[in-house]
């Protein structure tokens, strides 16, 4: 699982209609067994015929991971997975009791959405009919022109097509937010599996046309229409995805900002009348961020030298493949097949139950959630984990005093951006109202279309309108953190709150091994490649001094070099430019941890017996304890194709190099584990540091 979304960045779907990522095929009801909850620093996990200074990955996953195969419903199983599917049955549990005997209209609320989800029957009886309404207003386009109007249509059931719209925070001034538009309408993971030409990907995309031929018979084509069909809507996504900016340049706050008229974006695409779309939305604004001007002057491209007939063979295929995973098994089946089995090694799909309750968390989440943290987020969880945040907050504070590279000038605008950090722990202060979401027993694709239609007329809402820091963008349940640079905040849900990350009962060393370095990991992201571009107040700024800049480029280009040497698949390395900020955050992180874990243990009493200051415990040091912890909890084994597509479109780097590629950069590390200089993980060069 991952740490980190960056909310600022705008992707926006080309597609008809937003897709839910879960396959309807018949499944038993429910769960056949209960998942077990993991635990944290697990010693029969430790693989101690490895020497941890050759490989420590191995070392304190060996065992794990040779006892924990890839289950056949998934692509990666790691110890991320272990607690979200623990989570994900303490939800179900939930949801199913919701839907039986609601207490609550919340409960009905949810528990009506769960079980329209679980019907299968209901879901086959239906078949392609939930599609209809789709491709009738698609048939239903006389002009290129009508694209505007279509698209607004659209935006009230969740999706639009080439361009769309959504409120967001200006980076230049945070206290604003503003429209903008950005970049989509590829289906493949990346615009390189369009573009790239090894055998490949050349066989990829020849199954993919393959793919999307299947899919247009489905719904009515003859095999020589759905051919030309598939051509059609394959050369659409082929020209956007050659028009759009790769995921190093997203990365970039720069690259993506550029602030125009209307008039001045209609100038760059003269057959979409964006003033118009902004009028049937409703939106007042005069300007907007456009954050990929080349992909607007490639869609209008496409809109001025294709044909109508191409335009709705795209918009066809968008439609159906986006309703695909709601509808009866010939249209989710294939779907499943391609998607998940082809680009990504899964072998079967997760029981429906599990996607339902996913689903049901991502459609109405703070609902859901109201009552999952009763049950299981106790309120002195929140209060542990407010003091660990406080000693890496001092902690990071003491290593900004102490960098050598930095000038005192840059350190004390660097300690200004630390102090203003705000914290975010287990739930929102204040949940959403889904009142006005309707919700129908027997009716799935309507209550995803419902719950689509909320979150857009919600976020449309906001253009104008203060910018509301307490605002959470994951729910409760989710095994996952991230920092917000535009508000300058740090986010735990409460899900991430448990073994194998923390556990109240454990010593220091095993806390700040875990969790304190998903802390110091979400801090640090305040001051990675991209988050330090941002000032204290959220906006896009330099801070530093010229010459403290080229130091930093310098540090932070040594890790991407470093990175880039990093192998997940034969012949597939991980892209140190994309993962950079993560593994920047990794390797400040896990600085940040131990010198807060150093710092609590020299307080007496601070550690939790038998361990001491001094001592051993279960023949390990607090020291040892530490990086034993935080190489446990990215123990992992997932399929080839599924490293593949993520070295290309993961900005987090695997397991495995999460691991050795942070502790061979850290010289704490070598003195705990006694290792010689030379050695893989503890290299004579000493490695790469930025914080």
């Amino acid at each position: 699982m991952r740490i980190r979304i960056l909310s600022s960045l705008l992707l926006l779907s080309a597609g008809v209609c937003g897709a839910q990522s879960f396959v309807a095929t018949d499944t038993p009801p429910g769960p056949t067994s209960i998942p077990k909850k993991p635990v944290i620093f697990d010693l029969t996990s430790i693989d101690k015929t490895v020497d941890p200074c050759v490989d420590f990955y191995q070392y304190a996953c060996g065992n794990w991971n040779k006892n924990n195969p890839i289950p056949s419903d998934q692509v990666r199983w790691g110890r991320f997975n272990e607690l979200a599917d623990y989570n994900n049955y303490l939800l179900y549990s939930e949801l199913k009791a919701a839907a039986d005997a609601p207490k609550t209209p919340l409960q009905k609320q949810y528990g009506d959405y769960f079980a329209a989800c679980m019907d299968t029957d209901k879901v086959e009886q239906l078949g392609a009919k939930p599609l209809q309404p789709q491709l009738d207003s698609i048939a239903a386009l006389r002009s290129i022109r009508d694209l505007p109007a279509f698209n607004a249509k659209q935006d009230r059931r969740g999706g639009g097509a080439f361009f769309g719209v959504a409120i967001t925070q200006d980076q230049v001034d945070s206290t604003q937010q503003i429209a903008a538009t950005g970049q989509g309408g590829i289906t493949l993971p990346d615009r390189d599996y369009y573009l790239n030409p090894s055998a490949r990907y050349q066989k990829i995309r020849e199954q993919y046309i393959d793919h999307i031929k299947q899919m247009f018979v489905l719904i009515g084509d003859t095999p020589e229409q759905a051919s030309t069909e598939a051509a059609n809507a394959f050369w659409i996504e082929y020209e956007l995805a050659k028009g759009s900016m790769d995921r190093v340049e997203l990365r970039d706050p720069a690259k993506r900002y550029h602030i125009m008229t209307v008039a001045e974006v209609t100038k760059l695409s003269p057959d979409y009348n964006w003033q118009a779309y902004f009028n049937d939305i409703s939106l007042p604004a005069k300007t907007l961020n456009v954050s990929s001007p080349q992909y607007v002057t490639t869609v209008e491209y496409e809109l001025s030298h294709g044909t109508l007939t191409a335009i709705k063979s795209y918009l066809r295929w968008h439609a159906v493949h986006a309703e695909a995973p709601l509808l009866s098994k010939s249209f989710s089946e294939p779907t499943f097949d391609f998607f998940n089995r082809t680009l990504n090694g899964q072998k079967e799909e997760q029981p429906r139950w599990k996607r339902c309750t996913r689903m049901t968390d991502m459609a109405l989440g703070e609902a859901v959630g109201q009552d999952w943290v009763k049950q299981n987020f106790p309120g002195s969880s929140k209060e542990n984990m407010e003091k660990l945040v406080h000693a890496l907050e001092a902690a990071m504070a003491a290593d900004l005093q102490t960098l050598p590279w930095m000038s005192d000038t840059t350190k004390v605008e660097a300690r200004k951006k630390l102090d203003a950090i705000t914290d975010k722990i287990g739930y929102p202060d204040h949940w959403k109202d889904y009142s006005t979401v309707v919700v129908k027993r027997d009716d799935l694709v309507g209550n995803v279309m419902s719950s689509g239609a909320y979150e857009r007329k919600r976020n449309l809402a906001k253009f104008g309108m203060p910018v509301d820091p307490t605002e959470w963008g994951m729910t409760p349940p989710p095994v996952n953190a991230y920092y917000n640079p535009p508000q300058n905040n740090i986010n735990f849900p409460a899900g991430i709150l448990q073994p194998p990350f923390y556990e109240a009962t454990k010593d220091a060393a095993v806390n700040f091994g875990g969790i304190g370095v998903v802390i110091g990991h979400e801090m640090t992201h305040g001051f990675d490649d991209q988050g330090s571009k941002y000032d204290l107040h959220g906006n896009v700024r330099v801070w530093w001094t010229e010459d403290d800049l080229a130091k930093f480029h310098e540090r932070t280009e040594c890790m991407a070099k470093e990175y880039d040497g990093f192998q997940v698949a034969p012949g597939q390395n991980l892209n140190g430019h994309l993962t950079l900020g993560e593994n920047t955050a990794d390797n400040g992180g896990i600085r940040i941890a131990f010198q807060a874990l150093q710092a609590t243990l020299a307080v007496p009493g601070a550690a939790s017996e038998p361990l001491s200051v001094n001592g051993t415990f279960e023949g390990y040091t607090p020291a040892q304890r530490f990086f034993i912890s935080f190489g446990q909890i990215w123990c992992q084994n997932q399929t080839e194709q599924s490293a593949r597509v993520l070295a290309k479109t993961d900005p987090h780097s695997s397991g495995e190099w999460r691991v050795k590629g942070t502790v061979q950069n850290f010289e704490e590390f070598g003195k705990a584990f006694g290792c010689k200089a030379g050695q893989p993980m503890m290299p004579a060069t000493g490695g790469c540091r930025t914080w």
